[in-house]
């Protein structure tokens, strides 16, 4: 499978306890879910506006820690200390660059696992 997120398929068949179409459904929630943090994140620095990240960061937080897309979830919390501390300016270009990798990584594992 993949070495970023190794336990995802078992987790998503786990949970699904043997019904394909919630597996099915369960899987495309979590795929639209780190489209949409990819999304509004990057609206939310264009934009810069802290209050849009929070709540997109706020509302994916249970997705991500559930299905342990760890990467992604560290890049997340540098990025919320980053904006507490410096705001937009400083390193939060570079971590924006940094998050747009994790996040693609992990909608490409989610993206594999609809197919």
């Amino acid at each position: 499978m993949s070495n970023y997120y190794p336990e995802l398929n078992q987790r998503i068949l786990d949970m699904s306890d043997g019904d394909e179409e919630f597996r099915e459904e369960l899987t495309q929630a979590i795929y639209n879910g780190l489209v949409e943090l990819k999304k509004v994140y990057a609206e939310g620095t264009v934009e810069k506006d802290l209050v849009k990240i929070q709540q997109i960061r706020h509302k994916l937080k249970p997705t991500l820690s559930m299905f342990e897309f760890d990467l992604l979830t560290e890049t997340l919390q540098e990025g919320k200390e980053l904006l507490e501390t410096q705001g937009f300016d400083g390193k939060f270009a570079l971590h924006f660059e940094d998050f747009l990798e994790k996040v693609d990584l992990a909608i490409q594992e989610v993206e594999k696992l609809t197919k």
